[in-house]
């Protein structure tokens, strides 16, 4: 089982940026989900911003984790958005089918975001 840290911190524009760090499987996505519903919940954030750009493995629970955030922010009216996806977890969500929902059917911008 794998590690992951998480931080958050809030833009200019009010929108929560959760950066992730490591692995998003069994061991580690209970703390995610616990970050991205209870910062929407309790912060109402216009945006939600997941930065992937360090996740090095991500399982079907982390891709779980990732529907669970992103309901959780539409129910708030908050946009959701994943930023700087790894190709392997580009990957995982295209094998998934996830990528329309997620709206990473296209190549990643030039900022390296995705919104969904």
């Amino acid at each position: 089982m794998g590690e992951a840290v998480m931080t958050t911190r809030r833009q200019a524009d009010g929108a929560i940026v959760v950066d992730v760090r490591g692995t998003l499987d069994a061991a580690t996505v209970d703390a995610l989900r616990d970050t991205l519903v209870g910062t929407v919940q309790r912060q109402r954030p216009p945006g939600l911003i997941v930065d992937l750009t360090f996740v090095t493995f991500m399982d079907s629970m982390g891709i779980g984790t990732l529907v669970t955030g992103y309901h959780a922010a539409r129910e708030v009216g908050a946009r959701f958005v994943l930023r700087n996806p790894s190709e392997f977890v580009h990957r995982q969500l295209r094998v998934t089918g996830l990528t329309e929902l997620f709206g990473l059917t296209g190549a990643p911008s030039a900022t390296g975001s995705y919104t969904a």
